[in-house]
Protein backbone atom coordinates (compact mmCIF):
# COMPACT_ATOMS: atom_id res chain seq x y z
CA UNK A 1 0.00 0.00 0.00
CA UNK A 2 2.57 2.20 0.82
CA UNK A 3 4.27 1.43 -2.31
CA UNK A 4 1.41 2.06 -4.66
CA UNK A 5 1.09 5.43 -2.22
CA UNK A 6 4.85 6.37 -3.20
CA UNK A 7 4.65 5.64 -7.13
CA UNK A 8 1.56 7.88 -7.12
CA UNK A 9 3.36 10.91 -5.55
CA UNK A 10 6.02 10.41 -7.73
CA UNK A 11 3.95 10.21 -11.05
CA UNK A 12 1.93 13.46 -9.59
CA UNK A 13 5.22 15.09 -9.34
CA UNK A 14 6.61 14.68 -12.25
CA UNK A 15 3.45 15.37 -14.25
CA UNK A 16 3.59 18.45 -12.51
CA UNK A 17 7.07 19.00 -13.63
CA UNK A 18 6.34 18.63 -17.35
CA UNK A 19 2.66 20.88 -16.40
CA UNK A 20 5.03 23.42 -15.27
CA UNK A 21 8.09 22.85 -18.30
CA UNK A 22 5.05 23.47 -20.76
CA UNK A 23 3.37 26.64 -19.46
CA UNK A 24 7.24 28.13 -19.24
CA UNK A 25 8.04 27.16 -22.69
CA UNK A 26 4.86 28.36 -24.62
CA UNK A 27 6.41 26.96 -27.30
CA UNK A 28 9.86 27.50 -27.05
CA UNK A 29 13.55 25.72 -26.90
CA UNK A 30 14.23 26.26 -23.26
CA UNK A 31 16.85 24.14 -23.09
CA UNK A 32 18.78 26.04 -25.20
CA UNK A 33 21.30 27.93 -24.02
CA UNK A 34 22.55 30.16 -26.37
CA UNK A 35 21.35 33.44 -26.52
CA UNK A 36 23.82 35.01 -28.89
CA UNK A 37 21.49 34.75 -32.04
CA UNK A 38 18.72 36.81 -30.20
CA UNK A 39 21.61 38.91 -28.69
CA UNK A 40 23.05 39.78 -32.68
CA UNK A 41 19.12 40.21 -33.73
CA UNK A 42 18.81 42.51 -31.20
CA UNK A 43 22.09 44.41 -32.37
CA UNK A 44 20.71 44.48 -35.83
CA UNK A 45 17.63 46.21 -35.38
CA UNK A 46 19.22 48.65 -33.20
CA UNK A 47 21.51 49.23 -35.20
CA UNK A 48 18.83 49.54 -38.62
CA UNK A 49 17.00 51.99 -36.31
CA UNK A 50 19.83 54.70 -35.40
CA UNK A 51 20.21 54.35 -39.34
CA UNK A 52 16.93 55.14 -39.85
CA UNK A 53 16.98 58.18 -37.32
CA UNK A 54 20.26 59.21 -38.58
CA UNK A 55 18.89 60.22 -41.46
CA UNK A 56 15.22 61.65 -40.09
CA UNK A 57 17.85 64.00 -38.29
CA UNK A 58 19.98 64.69 -41.07
CA UNK A 59 16.64 65.93 -43.22
CA UNK A 60 15.62 67.63 -40.43
CA UNK A 61 18.33 69.57 -40.00
CA UNK A 62 18.38 70.14 -43.74
CA UNK A 63 15.21 71.77 -43.84
CA UNK A 64 16.09 74.00 -40.91
CA UNK A 65 19.21 75.21 -42.06
CA UNK A 66 17.38 76.26 -45.33
CA UNK A 67 14.38 78.20 -43.50
CA UNK A 68 17.05 79.61 -41.54
CA UNK A 69 19.12 80.91 -44.46
CA UNK A 70 15.40 81.94 -46.38
CA UNK A 71 14.01 83.90 -43.67
CA UNK A 72 16.45 84.46 -41.26
CA UNK A 73 17.41 88.02 -42.72
CA UNK A 74 21.40 87.13 -43.28
CA UNK A 75 24.06 89.07 -44.71
CA UNK A 76 26.23 87.32 -47.45
CA UNK A 77 28.96 87.48 -45.44
CA UNK A 78 27.11 86.31 -42.19
CA UNK A 79 26.39 83.50 -44.46
CA UNK A 80 29.77 82.55 -45.32
CA UNK A 81 30.64 83.07 -41.79
CA UNK A 82 28.02 80.18 -41.02
CA UNK A 83 29.55 77.97 -44.03
CA UNK A 84 32.85 77.95 -42.62
CA UNK A 85 32.24 76.94 -39.39
CA UNK A 86 29.54 74.21 -40.63
CA UNK A 87 32.68 72.88 -42.63
CA UNK A 88 35.24 73.12 -39.66
CA UNK A 89 32.82 71.64 -37.23
CA UNK A 90 32.12 68.90 -39.93
CA UNK A 91 28.26 69.07 -40.27
CA UNK A 92 28.84 69.95 -43.62
CA UNK A 93 29.91 68.04 -46.78
CA UNK A 94 33.51 68.17 -48.10
CA UNK A 95 34.70 67.08 -51.47
CA UNK A 96 38.30 66.85 -52.72
CA UNK A 97 40.88 64.55 -53.15
CA UNK A 98 41.36 61.82 -50.35
CA UNK A 99 43.42 58.98 -49.03
CA UNK A 100 41.45 55.68 -47.76
CA UNK A 101 42.60 53.32 -45.44
CA UNK A 102 41.09 49.83 -44.68
CA UNK A 103 42.22 47.62 -42.08
CA UNK A 104 41.08 43.86 -41.82
CA UNK A 105 41.22 41.10 -39.04
CA UNK A 106 43.58 37.67 -40.39
CA UNK A 107 42.14 34.49 -41.20
CA UNK A 108 41.21 32.79 -38.14
CA UNK A 109 43.59 29.70 -39.07
CA UNK A 110 46.10 32.21 -39.72
CA UNK A 111 49.98 30.64 -39.25
CA UNK A 112 52.69 32.57 -38.66
CA UNK A 113 54.27 34.34 -42.35
CA UNK A 114 58.28 34.75 -41.21
CA UNK A 115 60.46 32.69 -40.01
CA UNK A 116 61.26 32.45 -36.51
CA UNK A 117 57.81 34.36 -35.22
CA UNK A 118 55.66 32.58 -32.94
CA UNK A 119 52.25 31.12 -33.52
CA UNK A 120 49.98 34.11 -33.18
CA UNK A 121 47.55 34.44 -30.30
CA UNK A 122 43.75 35.12 -30.72
CA UNK A 123 44.48 38.89 -30.00
CA UNK A 124 47.10 39.26 -33.19
CA UNK A 125 44.72 38.12 -35.61
CA UNK A 126 42.18 40.80 -34.82
CA UNK A 127 41.74 44.82 -35.11
CA UNK A 128 42.45 46.78 -31.87
CA UNK A 129 40.85 49.88 -31.02
CA UNK A 130 44.15 51.06 -30.55
CA UNK A 131 45.14 50.19 -34.17
CA UNK A 132 41.96 52.29 -35.82
CA UNK A 133 42.97 55.19 -33.15
CA UNK A 134 46.53 55.29 -34.94
CA UNK A 135 45.41 55.97 -38.34
CA UNK A 136 43.03 58.38 -37.28
CA UNK A 137 45.44 60.48 -35.37
CA UNK A 138 48.39 60.19 -38.28
CA UNK A 139 45.73 61.22 -40.33
CA UNK A 140 44.90 64.52 -38.57
CA UNK A 141 48.33 65.31 -38.20
CA UNK A 142 48.84 64.49 -41.77
CA UNK A 143 46.41 67.73 -42.31
CA UNK A 144 43.19 65.77 -43.30
CA UNK A 145 40.59 68.54 -43.72
CA UNK A 146 37.66 65.49 -42.69
CA UNK A 147 37.66 62.23 -41.39
CA UNK A 148 35.15 59.53 -42.43
CA UNK A 149 35.12 55.70 -40.68
CA UNK A 150 32.86 53.49 -42.77
CA UNK A 151 29.85 55.69 -43.66
CA UNK A 152 30.53 58.29 -40.53
CA UNK A 153 31.65 61.78 -40.62
CA UNK A 154 34.25 62.08 -37.20
CA UNK A 155 33.69 65.49 -35.56
CA UNK A 156 35.74 66.71 -32.55
CA UNK A 157 33.92 64.78 -30.07
CA UNK A 158 34.00 61.36 -31.91
CA UNK A 159 35.25 58.62 -30.18
CA UNK A 160 36.35 55.47 -31.51
CA UNK A 161 35.44 52.34 -29.27
CA UNK A 162 36.04 48.99 -29.96
CA UNK A 163 34.32 46.15 -28.18
CA UNK A 164 35.26 42.50 -28.89
CA UNK A 165 36.09 42.44 -32.50
CA UNK A 166 33.34 45.39 -33.73
CA UNK A 167 33.50 48.89 -33.74
CA UNK A 168 30.87 50.95 -31.83
CA UNK A 169 30.75 54.34 -33.46
CA UNK A 170 27.92 57.16 -32.38
CA UNK A 171 25.42 54.55 -31.76
CA UNK A 172 26.23 52.05 -34.93
CA UNK A 173 27.78 48.87 -34.72
CA UNK A 174 30.32 47.94 -37.31
CA UNK A 175 32.40 44.29 -38.27
CA UNK A 176 35.53 44.65 -39.78
CA UNK A 177 37.36 45.36 -43.08
CA UNK A 178 37.11 49.12 -41.41
CA UNK A 179 37.85 51.68 -44.29
CA UNK A 180 39.09 55.21 -43.05
CA UNK A 181 38.49 57.71 -45.70
CA UNK A 182 39.97 61.15 -45.17
CA UNK A 183 40.22 64.20 -47.66
CA UNK A 184 43.23 66.49 -47.76
CA UNK A 185 46.77 66.30 -48.90
CA UNK A 186 47.69 62.65 -50.02
CA UNK A 187 50.82 63.39 -50.15
CA UNK A 188 50.61 64.70 -46.43
CA UNK A 189 48.41 62.24 -45.60
CA UNK A 190 51.13 59.16 -46.43
CA UNK A 191 53.78 60.65 -44.92
CA UNK A 192 52.10 61.09 -41.71
CA UNK A 193 50.90 57.38 -42.26
CA UNK A 194 54.55 56.33 -42.54
CA UNK A 195 56.13 58.43 -39.24
CA UNK A 196 53.95 56.87 -37.14
CA UNK A 197 55.42 54.65 -34.36
CA UNK A 198 52.10 53.15 -33.92
CA UNK A 199 51.29 51.99 -37.14
CA UNK A 200 54.62 50.45 -37.77
CA UNK A 201 53.65 48.14 -34.87
CA UNK A 202 50.81 47.77 -36.55
CA UNK A 203 52.76 46.40 -39.95
CA UNK A 204 54.85 44.05 -38.29
CA UNK A 205 51.54 42.41 -37.69
CA UNK A 206 50.27 42.71 -41.02
CA UNK A 207 53.97 40.93 -42.35
CA UNK A 208 53.58 38.52 -39.16
CA UNK A 209 50.29 37.14 -39.49
CA UNK A 210 47.99 38.84 -42.64
CA UNK A 211 46.23 41.14 -41.13
CA UNK A 212 44.88 43.49 -43.88
CA UNK A 213 46.56 47.13 -44.71
CA UNK A 214 45.90 48.59 -47.98
CA UNK A 215 46.16 52.60 -48.85
CA UNK A 216 44.39 54.23 -51.63
CA UNK A 217 44.17 57.42 -53.01
CA UNK A 218 41.13 58.94 -54.63
CA UNK A 219 40.94 61.60 -56.95
CA UNK A 220 37.65 63.31 -55.97
CA UNK A 221 36.23 62.15 -52.15
CA UNK A 222 32.67 63.60 -50.65
CA UNK A 223 32.53 63.19 -47.11
CA UNK A 224 28.96 63.45 -45.72
CA UNK A 225 28.31 66.23 -42.79
CA UNK A 226 27.97 64.84 -39.59
CA UNK A 227 24.18 64.56 -38.49
CA UNK A 228 24.20 63.27 -34.98
CA UNK A 229 23.85 65.09 -31.69
CA UNK A 230 26.40 68.18 -31.15
CA UNK A 231 25.34 68.39 -27.28
CA UNK A 232 28.24 67.60 -25.18
CA UNK A 233 28.21 64.30 -23.17
CA UNK A 234 29.93 64.08 -19.75
CA UNK A 235 30.05 62.78 -16.40
CA UNK A 236 28.89 64.69 -13.27
CA UNK A 237 28.94 64.19 -9.62
CA UNK A 238 26.18 62.53 -7.87
CA UNK A 239 24.73 65.08 -5.16
CA UNK A 240 25.57 63.82 -1.48
CA UNK A 241 22.56 63.93 0.69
Amino acid sequence: MALRALSAGVFALAGLIFWTSFDTAKGVDIRSDDPLPKLSDNIRAKNAQNEKLDRQLASVRSDVDGLTRQRGGLSPAERARIDALGKAAGTSPLTGPALQVTLDDAPPNAIPLVPGVPDPQPNDLVIHQQDLQAVVNALWQGGAQGIRIMDQRLIGTSAVRCVGNTLILQGRVYSPPYRITAVGDQSRLRKALDASPAIRNYLQYVRAYGLGWKVAASGRTTLPGYTGSVDLRYAAPVDQP
